[in-house]
C-alpha cells in the first residue's frame, strides 16, 4: 500500500518542489519504488526530473480532465524505482475546468486508486496556493509535509494552512496528519534564522523536523541542469541534509503505519 505524500505551502518560493524532488529520488535510493506527481502548472518538478516539457504528449492534465489512466503518463526518471507525471501549464486551465464538476475535489484522488499499490511513495508537489488542485492533493494525502522559508513571514502562512488542514480532516480526508514542518533556505549565520527555527520549533514541538535545509549554491543550480541535488552533487551541504530530511521522513511514515 503507497504511501502518499503532499508537499505543500500556499506561499512561493519556500522549496516546494526542490523538496518534492530530492526526497523522491533520495527514496529511491534507499530502494523504495517512488512516483512523483508534478501537480503544479509550472511544471518544475517535471523539469528538474531532467523531462523536457516542450515534447510531451500528455500530462497529469489529460488524466484529470481526459480521462486518461496516470499508468499511461508514467515516464521513469534517470534513477532506478523513480518515476513521474509530468505537468506543463495545461494544469493551470484545469482549476476552471474540475470547478463544474460534482465530486471535484477528489478527482486525483480516485485517479491515484487505481495506481496507488504499485508504489511504496506517493509524492505530489502542489502549487503556490490553496486552490482546487491543492485541495485534490490534500484529498488524496494521507501526510503532508510543509516546506517553511526561515523568513519573517513564516508563521502568518503555517496559521492560515493549519485553519484549511483543519477543514479538509474535518469535512474530505480524516485520515490527512502532518507528516512535519520543513524548514528551508537557512543561513544559520543569521540572528533571522535562528529566531525563526526557534519560534517555529516552540509552536509546533511535534510537526518540526530536526533536518533544517540549508541555504545552498549546489540546490540552487541542480534544476538547470535536468538533476535532484541528491545526484547533481551527493557531497554538498544541501544533499547531505535532503538525505538526513529522507532518513527522517521513513522513521515518522514507519512509526505511524506501526
Amino acid at each position: 500500500m503507497g504511501v502518499i505524500i503532499a508537499v505543500a505551502n500556499q506561499k512561493g518560493g519556500v522549496g516546494k518542489t526542490t523538496t518534492a524532488v530530492n526526497l523522491s529520488t533520495a527514496l529511491a535510493l534507499h530502494k523504495k519504488k517512488v512516483l512523483l506527481v508534478d501537480f503544479d502548472p509550472q511544471g518544475n518538478a517535471t523539469t528538474g526530473m531532467g523531462v523536457e516539457k516542450s515534447v510531451l504528449k500528455f500530462t497529469v492534465y489529460d488524466s484529470l480532465i481526459n480521462n486518461l489512466s496516470l499508468r499511461d503518463l508514467l515516464i521513469p526518471t534517470a534513477t532506478p524505482l523513480l518515476y513521474i507525471i509530468p505537468a506543463n501549464l495545461d494544469l493551470a486551465g484545469a482549476e476552471v475546468e474540475l470547478a463544474g464538476l460534482t465530486h471535484r475535489e477528489s478527482v486525483l484522488q480516485n485517479k491515484l486508486k487505481e495506481i496507488k499499490d504499485e508504489f511504496d511513495y506517493i509524492i505530489i508537489d502542489c502549487p503556490p496556493s490553496l486552490g482546487l488542485l491543492t485541495l485534490n492533493a490534500l484529498v488524496s494525502a494521507e501526510s503532508l509535509l510543509v516546506p517553511v522559508q526561515c523568513e519573517y513571514y513564516a508563521m502568518e502562512g503555517l496559521v492560515q494552512l493549519f485553519g484549511v488542514i483543519r477543514e479538509i480532516k474535518d469535512s474530505l480526508n480524516s485520515r490527512l496528519r502532518i507528516l512535519g514542518i520543513l524548514l528551508t533556505m537557512a543561513d544559520r549565520r543569521t540572528n533571522l534564522t535562528q529566531q525563526v527555527i526557534a519560534e517555529i520549533r516552540r509552536h509546533f514541538p511535534r510537526e518540526a523536523l530536526r533536518t533544517v535545509i540549508p541555504r545552498n549554491i549546489r540546490v540552487s543550480e541542480s534544476p538547470s541542469y535536468g538533476k535532484p541535488v541528491v545526484l547533481y552533487d551527493p557531497r554538498c551541504s544541501g544533499a547531505k541534509s535532503y538525505r538526513k530530511l529522507t532518513r527522517e521522513v521513513i522513521k515518522r511514515v514507519q512509526k505511524r503505519i506501526g
